[in-house]
């Protein structure tokens, strides 16, 4: 670990020729800190200085450029091209302007650099940094590709802000595994995927000790942006460390909340749910539909899709008492990323989606091979939503649903084989599986020989007998699900039937609801879904450790 600083190496007016390399206190026992200080910051800001009394405000330009754990290590003159290349393409100092932005590049690690310049060119005018951000990522991939690094992926400008060095900092000394700016992200979605008001939204985030502060317009007195800040994070003089929403993530700003939690009226109350299995059942579907609007071309309603499939995965996590619980919350965390991108989001398309979830969000209990129905689901939705973003250049968002991808298939590999044995263990009889044979054979003639031969056939057999009992017949019941999506890329088309055929619903249990309701008696009691206690706000599961 050292410090080295590199300049411009332009001529200043009417002094010699500053050295390309400063004095180096790491190597030169005769130079101080001080003195390097002093003469770092007499060469960059000679600019600013020559304007006397005009120096623009916020006239400082910062860029750190560091290479990916692992990548290999770079010489002094390496990082110098490095630095040179990155001011040139930022329009900070382009390749051979006399009077471009004086500046300095200070190397204090093997793996990173700081740039730092004042944005006062030499002919009194401010250099052209209009999206200097996304040009510098730009010119970072090629110098990637070109020194033999680690190749990262490209962004959109869509990504939330990363923890600063101070932050992590921080959160080390504390003894936590996340910032704090992490922390309140991760928050502030799921209880955003859980509420369904804005007034909700505030008031579980209180409860779960975040503060919150609201900013108020002049003149309506309505919210127009709020900040949040973490239980026990203070600066140096005690107070809270604040985050804006939009600091946070771009969707979760006060305007894109608003377009995912619209204020409800007074009469659009929670429904009543008498089945416990309906609000699993509702999610599966809205969950399949999703995978047939990724297909549709209509690139707005699929990002809405994308948006809602995320809060989707923080209630499914929530509802879930399953050991691969944790896999589900990590996959949530994950699709954060894949979520959103450049293009706007059509929420209102994707209503079915986000109210299924949030239903789901308050359910009672967790039938089980519902569950996994569910679970099969977001596996090959999270696999379309990567093919999706790749499809469209997307490379941040595919990489991030593709993990998410891996956590959810690590969750059903888990539970799967289990509930799958209980099922064939629970095999009808001989004469009713040929039956069922039968049955598939015409159905889906095409298919029927693979099916037979997958080896999740005889839990396809249970699957049916239980279906049968609940009132479907099960060759139209084939039929019909065997069309909702093609079969021919599915290893294992048994036990992708097994699940379409679980999350369908039970046709006596509507018909005898159907009945009372006509009767004018209901068929159960039933609790109305609270608002502001989500099962995504359980308090041992969401504190941050002070």
């Amino acid at each position: 670990m050292r410090d080295h600083a590199v300049t411009d190496g332009r001529p200043e007016d009417g002094v010699d020729r500053v050295d390309a390399g400063a004095p180096d206190p790491g190597r030169d026992p005769a130079a101080t800190y001080t003195q390097l200080a002093k003469r770092l910051d007499h060469h960059v800001d000679l600019r600013t200085r020559e304007l006397g009394g005009k120096k623009p405000p916020q006239h400082v330009w910062h860029c750190p450029v560091r290479t990916a754990p692992g990548d290999r290590y770079l010489t002094d003159a390496e990082w110098a091209e490095v630095a040179r290349r990155i001011v040139h393409a930022t329009g900070i100092a382009p390749e051979g302007d006399e009077n471009a932005c004086r500046w300095i590049a200070v190397r204090h690690a093997d793996d990173h650099i700081h740039l730092m310049a004042t944005t006062v060119r030499a002919d009194g005018r401010r250099p052209r940094t209009h999206h200097d951000g996304q040009r510098a990522q730009a010119e970072c991939r090629k110098i990637e590709a070109e020194f033999g690094l680690r190749r990262l992926k490209s962004g959109d400008l869509t990504a939330p802000r990363t923890p600063t060095g101070a932050e992590r900092a921080k959160a080390e000394r504390q003894g936590q595994t996340v910032t704090a700016r992490h922390w309140l992200r991760e928050q502030a979605y799921a209880v955003a995927a859980a509420v369904r008001t804005e007034a909700d939204y505030f008031t579980v985030l209180q409860s779960l000790g975040i503060k919150v502060k609201t900013r108020l317009g002049p003149e309506t007195g309505d919210v127009i942006g709020y900040s949040l800040a973490a239980p026990g994070d203070t600066n140096a003089a005690g107070e809270p460390v604040w985050y804006g929403g939009s600091k946070l993530a771009p969707d979760l700003s006060i305007n894109r909340l608003r377009e995912r939690l619209p204020d409800q009226k007074v009469t659009d109350q929670p429904r009543y749910v008498a089945d416990p299995a309906e609000p699993w059942r509702h999610t599966t579907t809205a969950i399949d539909t999703a995978r047939t609007v990724l297909d549709s071309g209509d690139d707005a309603a699929a990002q809405g899709h994308l948006a809602a499939f995320g809060d989707a995965l923080y209630n499914i996590a929530d509802a879930t008492t399953a050991p691969y619980r944790a896999e589900l919350r990590a996959a949530a965390m994950a699709f954060n990323r894949a979520r959103r991108s450049a293009t706007r989001a059509d929420h209102q398309a994707a209503t079915a989606l986000r109210k299924a979830a949030k239903e789901l969000a308050y359910a009672s209990n967790e039938p089980g091979g519902l569950a996994l129905a569910l679970l099969f689901a977001t596996v090959h939705l999270a696999r379309a939503a990567a093919k999706w973003h790749e499809q469209r250049g997307h490379e941040q968002q595919a990489a991030a649903a593709e993990e998410a991808l891996r956590h959810l298939q690590a969750g059903y590999q888990q539970a799967a084989p289990l509930v799958l044995a209980d099922l064939a263990h629970r095999a009808p009889r001989a004469a009713t599986a040929r039956r069922y044979e039968q049955d598939v054979r015409a159905a889906l003639p095409d298919h029927a020989d693979r099916i037979l031969a997958d080896p999740t056939w005889t839990a396809l057999t249970t699957t049916l007998a239980q279906a049968e009992t609940a009132g479907h017949n099960p060759r139209r019941l084939l039929a019909e699900v065997g069309t909702q999506r093609e079969l021919d890329s599915a290893e294992r088309p048994a036990e992708v039937l097994n699940w379409r055929i679980t999350a369908q619903p039970n046709r006596r249990t509507q018909a005898a609801r159907s009945r009372s309701t006509i009767s004018g008696t209901s068929a159960r009691s039933a609790t109305p879904y609270p608002l502001t206690t989500p099962v995504a706000t359980r308090p041992e599961e969401r504190s941050r450790p002070r």
